[in-house]
């Protein structure tokens, strides 16, 4: 995390904890509560965001407890590689996450598309059109309108750009010894994150109010809607990492030779910035 102590045990193994069986607990609750709200139930809403707190109150405490150790001296070199291997195996993760996403998208726009709209199926759906963003070949879907690249998507991609930016030159910043600017272009970081999300909270509220696109608006909506989602799920999660990071720094946590919490956080900030690339062509303009 922050501390290489010449002292620190040859490899330190915390005692038993109970953050690993809290935090499966939450993340339970809220996907039952999740897959419940989706479907209109009345109990969905109220579990989901109960088990969110509680996953968020889980890692307050299980991130304490490893940031105590840090600072103790506890953590050697060999902790140092087990948490950028673990750092890197969760953004892997991630990484197929999203890949599952695209690729369901992929699916549907490439084969089962143009699948629907041949010859043989036009005997069944006669007015169904093989082209994206279409209401399907039932017709039970109210009619939406699809989302385009300007102007909110375009100004999100920039903010993000800019943020991958300010965090490089906040890294630069700490390694070279200089807190004060590396609390500065941090903060910045935080704040086009947070904007970026008001956009988005903006853009949903648009897509609507204004343009009927919903959820449930078929493939187009669900794809829509669940790659963004996560995204910027992704974002707030990058950012309230980065708070902490930034609140670390101000009470006079890392060096500029030993700092892999900022290093961590910074590595799904970046991860968080190329997915949005791939959303940014994939979904707003394809």
């Amino acid at each position: 995390m922050s501390s290489n102590n010449a002292t620190a045990p040859y490899y330190f193994v915390p005692g038993p904890s109970r953050w690993p069986m809290l935090g499966g607990v939450s993340m339970l609750v809220t996907m039952i509560g999740a897959s419940g709200w989706v479907n209109d139930a009345a109990w969905g809403q109220v579990l989901c965001l109960v088990g969110i707190a509680a996953m968020l109150a889980v890692l307050f405490g299980w991130f304490g407890d490893a940031i105590g150790e840090s600072e103790k001296g506890l953590y050697s070199k060999r902790i140092d590689y087990s948490f950028r291997w673990s750092m890197g195996w969760f953004i892997f993760s991630e990484v197929m996450f999203f890949a599952a996403f695209f690729g369901a998208l992929f699916y549907a726009r490439v084969i089962t598309m143009p699948w629907l709209g041949d010859l043989d199926n036009k005997l069944i759906w006669p007015d169904y059109l093989p082209q994206w963003g279409n209401a399907g070949p039932a017709g039970v879907i109210d009619n939406f309108n699809t989302m385009g690249p300007f102007p909110i998507p375009t100004i999100n991609t920039a903010l993000l750009l800019a943020s991958g930016v300010t965090l490089t030159i906040a890294h630069h910043a700490l390694q070279a010894g200089k807190r004060a600017k590396t609390i500065g272009w941090l903060a910045a970081t935080i704040l086009l994150g947070f904007v970026f999300m008001g956009f988005q909270a903006y853009e949903y509220i648009h897509a609507y109010s204004e343009l009927n696109l919903k959820l449930t608006s078929g493939i187009y909506g669900s794809t829509f809607f669940m790659l963004t989602g996560f995204h910027g799920f992704h974002v707030t999660m990058g950012a309230i990492m980065l708070s902490v990071v930034l609140f670390r720094l101000m009470k006079g946590h890392f060096t500029a030779e030993h700092h892999f919490g900022f290093e961590g956080a910074a590595w799904y900030w970046h991860f968080v910035d190329v997915v949005w690339l791939g959303l940014y062509v994939v979904v707003y303009w394809l």
